[in-house]
């Protein structure tokens, strides 16, 4: 089983970090946040460094610097995603285009209702919509 290391660092970490792990060598597997009990959110960089997965958290921001420029689509796709789902905001990410949801999807300016809005909802708002267009 692959062993899974986790450290906790700054906003002002993570370009320095994605810096050093690229010119290394070392892959990028993902970049993924939740909400911790608290409710703040947590954002993890994890890196593939053999022979286990180092992850490097940020906890409490909203607001990071984006690693687009050094590891490419394998981090503007995360990132992107993390902005949709949560409203994370990646300095210099461009976010011209939705990833995965429709603009129309959400109410109110796209910034991670997803999340917070019921399903049932949801099915209601696309039903109407859909009832409109006959």
């Amino acid at each position: 089983m692959q062993e899974y290391k986790i450290t906790a660092i700054t906003r002002d970490e993570i370009v320095p970090l994605a810096e050093r792990m690229h010119k290394a060598g070392i892959f990028l597997v993902m970049i993924h946040g939740y909400r911790d009990k608290e409710g703040q959110l947590v954002v993890s960089y994890d890196y593939a460094v053999d022979p286990a997965i180092e992850a490097y958290q940020i906890t409490g921001e909203e607001n990071l610097p984006s690693i687009g420029e050094i590891y490419d689509t394998s981090a503007t796709w995360a990132e992107r995603e993390l902005n949709e789902l949560y409203g994370v905001t990646f300095e210099g990410l461009d976010l011209s285009q939705r990833l995965f949801l429709p603009e129309d999807m959400l109410e109110t300016e796209g910034k991670g209702q997803i999340m917070v809005t019921p399903l049932s909802e949801l099915v209601k708002n696309m039903e109407a919509k859909e009832v409109g267009k006959v």
